[in-house]
């Protein structure tokens, strides 16, 4: 069977910052696949490069056959792409930008007509279709955004980051449609910092960070990587500075992250770790104020491989 995408060791630098390094996965046919990592970890520069919108610097993808190097055409005649940037006229209504861009995908006539109602039934705005985009919440204006990718009946969408600075009602309408284009036979390369996200869609995920791939598989095969290892989140009432080289030398830690006075702990017992993590808070005179203990999860894998927590 062809496959959908085929990225092969991808680089791309701007002066001195490597933005990608090396990056290679596969998608086959009917597959959500997730690129998870944080805030510039490298995923919309992937994302630019498997648009064409972007020449590597080296290696070469294949988009059902096409090479986003030889053939950009080929790429984006079977490509949807939802951007992180809303794309659209504000001073439009949704039916309005759907039918323009409709036309610029060379859809005519009545066959136009048809597929810009069967969108906006999909992307759930049939009611509202008649209003200005300017008058549209930034969860609405995002499904619009998803709307005009699927007009010309895509084999392969990318969307990057779609769920930004959304509400949540918005925010399970996208993720709705997510699911909905698998069950159509749409390939999906969806990339995400919400851990949730990835772990509720994807058939396969690819953890990024600083511009690398880090670690790729199913769910359950990425969180094998941590075994039975518990996450802490302890939020203190002083500098995490106190405690957090301390903590990294207690028995049974294995890493310890801070961001903005929560520290995150990895750890292979909670029930073992805690009483020593109060005790030498104690010593500091540090107060931990709160205490939540989650199952291995993608953020466990995250900061076993780096150390760091990964924003969700």
């Amino acid at each position: 069977m062809e496959k959908a995408i085929d990225v092969q060791n991808l680089h791309k630098a701007f002066g001195e910052q490597k933005a990608v390094q090396g990056v290679s996965f596969e998608v086959q046919p009917g597959e959500i696949f997730s690129l998870l990592g944080p805030n510039g970890a490298g995923k919309t520069t992937t994302i630019s490069m498997l648009s064409c919108l972007l020449h590597p610097d080296e290696g070469d993808a294949f988009i059902l056959g096409h090479s986003i190097r030889k053939d950009a055409m080929g790429v984006k005649s079977v490509l949807g792409v939802v951007p992180q940037e809303i794309a659209m006229y504000e001073d439009m209504s949704a039916r309005e930008n759907l039918t323009f861009w409709g036309k610029m995908y060379g859809l005519r006539g009545a066959a136009l007509k048809t597929r810009v109602n069967e969108v906006l039934e999909v992307i759930g705005l049939t009611d509202r279709a008649k209003e200005f985009i300017k008058k549209y919440s930034g969860g609405m204006k995002r499904r619009v955004n998803i709307g005009i990718a699927l007009l010309h009946k895509p084999k392969v969408i990318y969307m990057d980051e779609p769920t930004v600075g959304i509400d949540p009602q918005s925010r399970r309408s996208i993720l709705d449609s997510v699911l909905k284009l698998k069950q159509e036979g749409t390939t999906v390369l969806y990339t995400t910092h919400y851990m949730e996200e990835a772990q509720e869609l994807s058939d396969h995920i690819a953890i990024m960070d600083q511009g690398k791939m880090i670690a790729s598989g199913t769910h359950a095969e990425l969180v094998k990587i941590v075994g039975a290892m518990d996450r802490i989140r302890v939020t203190i009432n002083s500098e995490s500075a106190k405690v957090l080289e301390t903590w990294k030398t207690v028995t049974g830690v294995t890493k310890v992250s801070a961001e903005d006075g929560t520290l995150t702990i990895l750890a292979d017992d909670s029930n073992r770790v805690l009483p020593r993590l109060f005790e030498s808070a104690a010593t500091r005179a540090v107060r931990i104020t709160s205490v939540d203990i989650q199952e291995p999860n993608l953020e466990s894998v995250f900061l076993h491989l780096t150390g760091r927590a990964l924003r969700d």
